[in-house]
């Protein structure tokens, strides 16, 4: 995984590892969320506000550990 990684860097996906890392986490977050998050007409805005609160809150794993928290009861 480091090698497929280094490699998106390498191809300049990302600027870093830690950018790849970030956005992968990321997408596993918002792919957890399908079928949680309430149809209210505009989804696509929804997801977009989601992923800009992400991209702020997320700056460690520890973060992340503490968003896994919020949502446990959701996955049940």
């Amino acid at each position: 995984m480091v090698k497929m990684i280094d490699s998106m860097v390498k191809r300049g996906i990302y600027s870093s590892r830690s950018e790849a890392i970030r956005d992968g986490v990321r997408e596993l977050t918002l792919k957890s969320l399908i079928g949680i998050i309430p149809n209210t007409g505009d989804s696509v805005k929804e997801i977009r506000e989601i992923r800009n609160k992400l991209s702020k809150e997320i700056k460690s794993f520890k973060d992340i550990e503490k968003i896994n928290k919020e949502f446990a009861h959701l996955k049940k």
